[in-house]
């Protein structure tokens, strides 16, 4: 996010502060001094910097006394990311990262909050009142900071916003449920409509690009509405338990145009400088060599990947299935060095 909007998200710092506050910051007091005193000393640290202590019990699983308590202090707004160099995250003091006057300048709780719920629907686009409780994290009250009648309730927050202007209820053909969009994103709104209107039913789909999407993305944030507007029951499987995934372990929903049509599971090889494409799954009625366009923009989403990835080649699954995509990839686009299969 732009550096000038840190005022109105300090709020995380200012609770995880009071968290660790009597607790993590008291139990290692001496650690985080000596921590303190060697960056303030001698500069940016990083955990590596420092020989590892013995584990503590940290978030899911024990970790090094330092690496947990430079996260605590992060976490805290104590220190902050001065840069990273490949998975190593090297801090610094805030104060030395961002202006002082932007460190003091301070917003009401309630204008934080209130500002952090309308960063959800601008992220998204379309939420409505409910969805998943993680996109709603930080926002009302939680139950690890216990319950504080001071607070807003995110219903009270959604008011505010709408009565002020900010948030413009929304109807969709036959999605229960009001959603929302920003009051100035309503020409979007307006301008997609007459898209619509200008295709006249033609679905060619010949100007659409294909993307892949992360599975934190804001688009796939509302799981439920996902299945509801566009039939597509999504899953991250990561934390699912290998025997019971019903794809894979890191599956991407495949977006082409306006539709999601399928599903797909990359796996880098960093030695082999390879991207493999583990499998590919199509929605039912799908058929991506029927479907203008789609060849053409899933090979260029394939490059995109590998740029991504910094690595030199893509390589197709095997399967029998996927054996005449594999071939108009290869010789319709003419791709046979880059990708493989």
């Amino acid at each position: 996010m732009p550096t000038r909007e840190l005022p109105w998200y300090r709020i995380a710092w200012d609770l995880s502060h009071a968290d660790h506050t009597g607790s993590t910051f008291d139990e290692h007091a001496p650690l985080v001094e000596e921590l303190l005193d060697r960056i303030r000393t001698d500069g940016p640290l990083s955990s590596t910097d420092v020989a590892p202590r013995a584990a503590i019990d940290w978030y899911w699983r024990p970790t090094n006394q330092v690496r947990a308590i430079l996260e605590a202090l992060a976490e805290a707004g104590i220190l902050g990311l001065a840069r990273r160099e490949g998975n190593r995250r090297i801090y610094d003091l805030t104060e030395r990262l961002l202006p002082a006057d932007l460190l003091a300048q301070r917003f009401a709780e309630r204008d934080q909050r209130r500002r952090k719920l309308l960063s959800r629907y601008r992220a998204h686009g379309l939420l409505g009142r409910s969805g998943s409780a993680e996109i709603w994290i930080g926002v009302a009250n939680a139950p690890r900071h216990g319950t504080r009648p001071d607070l807003p309730t995110r219903a009270d927050l959604l008011a505010e916003l709408v009565e002020s202007g900010d948030l413009v209820p929304v109807t969709i053909d036959g999605i229960r449920g009001e959603r929302f969009i920003l009051a100035e994103e309503t020409a979007l709104l307006e301008a997609a409509a007459a898209e619509v209107a200008a295709r006249n039913g033609d679905d060619d789909d010949r100007s659409r690009g294909v993307a892949f999407l992360a599975p934190l993305d804001p688009f796939v944030w509302d799981r439920a509405f996902l299945r509801s507007l566009y039939e597509f029951d999504y899953v991250w499987e990561v934390y699912v338990p290998a025997p019971k995934r019903r794809w894979g372990y890191y599956v991407l929903p495949l977006l082409f145009g306006d539709r999601l049509v399928g599903r797909i599971e990359p796996r880098f090889d960093r030695r082999a400088r390879t991207v493999n494409i583990i499998d590919v799954w199509w929605e039912s009625g799908f058929d991506p060599l029927a479907a203008g366009g789609f060849v053409a923009g899933l090979v260029e989403a394939l490059e995109a990947l590998a740029r991504f990835g910094n690595v030199d080649r893509v390589v197709l699954p095997r399967a029998t299935r996927h054996q005449t995509l594999g071939r108009a990839i290869r010789d319709r686009l003419g791709y046979r060095g880059r990708i493989r299969g």
